[in-house]
């Protein structure tokens, strides 16, 4: 038991739901309340399958394109920070262009289910819980258990951020989003200096 809550806890840390709140404030700004529910109910269900994936067949595509830990640090902090620069400047799209975006799906697959949830930390931590020379195929099926516990907890999360949305309304959220935005920045920039750091080698004081 002692050994599921710890892997569960791990789960939490990598997929952090938390940390995916900004994102997901900021995403789904522009859309209505009922809109807002289904992205962050379907962003969790496709960050599920995505996780589903790697556990059964990231291991083969992995070890054949011998992609490291150290590269997928690198990508996804890459792509965050790209992202948490249009929060913190403001439209990363000029107005017309961003009125055009009125599919939530869109949104619901980029940026919340991938980068956000199901990110490359995520995706490669699914893949080492589940290796297939250290596992059975039933320890294996515990920890896409906890997977979709987690994904399940987090879309909770998310839904109760619509609601303080809507209660400190649109310059509050701004508001924050900026903040966040920041703090998204710098955690984007703290995973490309992990991964450049232990590619050469080095210690990070």
């Amino acid at each position: 038991m002692i050994e599921f809550i710890t892997e569960l806890f791990l789960i939490f840390a990598v997929i952090d739901p938390i940390g995916s709140i900004p994102v997901y404030v900021e995403a789904t700004k522009k859309f209505g309340l009922a809109d807002k529910k289904k992205i962050a109910i379907r962003s969790c269900a496709i960050a599920f399958f995505i996780l589903l994936f790697f556990i059964v067949v990231g291991q083969f595509i992995l070890e054949g394109m011998s992609v490291t830990l150290d590269a997928f640090q690198i990508s996804g902090g890459v792509i965050l920070f790209l992202f948490a620069t249009t929060m913190i400047l403001g439209d990363g799209k000029p107005e017309r262009e961003k009125s055009n975006i009125t599919n939530y799906k869109q949104v619901t697959i980029f940026p919340i289910a991938i980068p956000s949830l199901a990110s490359p930390g995520a995706i490669l931590t699914v893949v080492l819980l589940t290796d297939n020379h250290l596992y059975s195929i039933g320890e294996q099926g515990v920890t896409t258990l906890q997977v979709l516990i987690i994904l399940v907890l987090t879309a909770a999360i998310l839904l109760a951020a619509n609601y303080l949305q809507k209660i400190i309304g649109d310059y509050g959220i701004t508001v924050i989003s900026k903040i966040m935005g920041l703090i998204l920045a710098a955690y984007a920039v703290q995973s490309i200096l992990t991964g450049i750091s232990h590619f050469f080698g080095l210690v990070l004081e």
